[in-house]
């Protein structure tokens, strides 16, 4: 039942390597303000920076004290030499710019240098000249964009990536991607087999390409350790982000949030007064056989663990002296801490369980499954409607109407309309500009009058008054419109036939990563293509996702390439995956032999989709 690969599963690159770089160039930067300093950090780079450097290190570099960037408030440090580690942002250079001012007007001299993460943007550098402390301060690059957050999942921790490319339309991370593609290209080899789908997707591949180019040799004499590389834009499949998740890690992400690879739990896991932080990856033995299972076969997995855990240590029993030392030596020790992960990882279950029985959690997933389908519409929408007149959480309210309107490409002008009123009479006025901001990314929109016309109302409406065609037409419109996103459902079998009921113990398809209902499509889209080895006989597709410019395919004659590594696939998601499409893909390529590298901007999910198109600031 738990998730093991297949004996003949292809090796990983060892990118333990890009955290040893990090690290390098993070000390080489900090060497170059000699004697002591203290280190000023922001809150959005604190996890990241945890994970390549601890405070020792940054100790041994002769860093004093360590302070978070807090905009408004005064700075504290004493020291001589300052030292800003940010990202380029217009705020952080105006805080800067304060803090030197001040120091200025004060008659104090001290020293000043700022290094960007993952890199410097012209903007940042005019507001420092705006100010009139250009000169003052000196300012660096750490190109930090590729962060191993596990075996298979390098992220570049760009959660602002989403908000500004896909609503904003600012194109300003697109280098960060290409050269943290050339970073893994210089050190794994080029990537013999390219493919990708979305307008951002191409772009990046472009300017990767370019990159390439200008410095041929580098990568050429490297043997392709990585046969395949997938480009593909967040907004190919909002549907699959929006849905609520019920594979372990996908559930423990959306309870209690899983930030740079490791979670928070609190007392109510914990059973002790304290909260714990604990890094959730595969050397987490308990927690590796979870991850990708769905949520009702966890409670089993983890008591017929500790069944086992439980005889091991019933061994000792029989056991004379020598044996005993061997025992405590040996084996205690492991099994201690294994015992520790399994009454976390039960104390999580726990406290979901009890989380989803209060939101009615199965009531959701039916209203979820019916809105995927397209059946009961008019119920679906009932229950968003109580669900917003109840108050229960506007994130979720949001997410549920996201959903209603990309399954049905659009909601009616009626019911857009009184779903927004309800909205904002509940949650307040404040909200409107996040509607604002939802019809711009296509989250949430209207059906124009004219999109709900059918060749049968065409001919209706010539035999008729105006007044009655009118009438016609909104009786026509109030039916389920025939989107895009169900033609894309039946041209790619999204929702699985199922006689009887779907087995979730053993698997068939990466359906079971939402119950059987649905196959994501961002993994139905990689699956086809990866078969057909371009997006030959998908043409259909492609135009219904409105990429028909977007589409690309790279495949080389490779001769250095083994078969071990044509059987590797890197799949880079712009704008952010979530732990359900890693679980389905990772399922799929234990079906097929494949193994899937992830390379994200952030791992997402609904609720980080809906802040981030937010207008009010948490």
């Amino acid at each position: 039942m738990a998730f093991h690969l297949r004996p003949d599963a292809p090796e990983l690159p060892d990118f333990s390597m890009l955290k040893r770089l990090a690290r390098d160039q993070l000390i080489y930067l900090l060497e170059q303000l000699p004697g002591k300093k203290d280190l000023f950090i922001e809150a959005d780079l604190m996890s990241p920076l945890d994970r390549i450097a601890s405070v020792s290190i940054l100790k041994q570099h002769e860093v004093d004290k360590l302070y978070k960037v807090e905009i408004n408030k005064p700075v504290l440090s004493s020291s001589e030499q300052l030292c800003f580690l940010v990202r380029p942002r217009i705020k952080n250079m105006r805080y800067i710019a304060h803090l030197v001012n001040t120091d200025k007007l004060a008659g104090r001299t001290r020293k000043y240098k700022v290094i960007f993460s993952p890199q410097k943007f012209y903007a940042c550098e005019m507001v420092l000249e705006e100010e009139g402390i250009y000169g003052d301060v000196s300012c660096d690059e750490w190109a930090f964009s590729l962060l191993p957050l596990d075996v298979d999942l390098l992220s570049m921790e760009l959660p602002e990536f989403f908000r500004d490319y896909f609503l904003e339309g600012d194109q300003r991370w697109i280098n960060t991607v290409a050269q943290a593609l050339h970073l893994l290209s210089t050190l794994y080899g080029s990537f013999p087999n390219c493919y990708g789908i979305g307008r951002c997707a191409k772009m990046s591949y472009e300017l990767w390409r370019t990159l390439e180019e200008e410095e041929e040799g580098e990568t050429k004499s490297r043997r392709p350790e990585i046969g395949h590389i997938f480009f593909l834009d967040r907004d190919m499949d909002f549907v699959t982000a929006l849905c609520s998740q019920v594979v372990y890690e996908g559930l423990v992400d959306d309870t209690f949030r899983i930030k740079c690879g490791s979670v928070d739990f609190g007392p109510e896991v914990t059973s002790s007064d304290k909260s714990l932080k604990v890094l959730l990856n595969a050397e987490d033995k308990v927690f590796s056989e979870i991850r990708n299972e769905h949520f009702s076969n966890v409670f089993g997995f983890l008591s017929q663990k500790a069944r086992n855990l439980q005889a091991q240590y019933d061994r000792r029993r029989g056991m004379d002296i020598k044996q005993m030392k061997n025992f405590v030596s040996q084996e205690l020790k492991g099994l201690k801490q294994e015992h520790r992960l399994l009454s976390l990882h039960i104390g999580a279950c726990e406290s979901i369980m009890k989380k989803k029985t209060k939101q009615d959690f199965q009531e959701l997933i039916k209203t979820e499954h019916g809105l995927l389908e397209g059946f009961s519409l008019r119920e679906s929408t009932s229950y968003i409607e109580e669900h917003i007149d109840r108050q229960v959480s506007p994130i979720e309210s949001l997410r549920l109407m996201c959903l209603l309107s990309i399954t049905e490409n659009g909601l009616i002008p009626k019911d857009y309309r009184s779903l927004k009123t309800q909205y904002l009479q509940s949650y307040g006025p404040e909200h409107l500009l996040t509607f604002s901001n939802l019809r711009r990314a296509g989250l949430l929109t209207e059906q124009a009058p004219g999109d709900t016309l059918t060749a049968m109302e065409s001919k209706v409406s010539k035999l008729v008054t105006d007044k009655a065609a009118g009438k016609i037409t909104d009786a026509f419109s109030s039916l389920a419109k025939r989107s895009n996103f169900r033609a894309i459902s039946k041209k790619l079998n999204l929702i699985p036939r199922v006689d009887g009921e779907y087995d979730l113990k053993v698997p068939r398809d990466m359906a079971y990563v939402f119950s059987g209902a649905y196959v994501p499509l961002s993994c139905r889209i990689i699956e086809q293509v990866l078969e057909r080895r371009s997006w030959q006989g998908l043409d259909e597709v492609v135009r219904l996702l409105n990429c028909t410019e977007f589409a690309f395919t790279d495949v080389t004659k490779e001769d250095k390439a083994s078969s071990e590594s044509l059987r590797l696939i890197l799949v880079v998601f712009l704008g952010g995956c979530t732990f359900s499409e890693l679980s389905a893909l990772r399922f799929l390529g234990r079906e097929k032999g494949y193994r899937f590298i992830f390379l994200t901007t952030a791992v997402t999910n609904s609720a980080r989709l809906m802040e981030a198109m937010s207008e009010l600031k948490a």
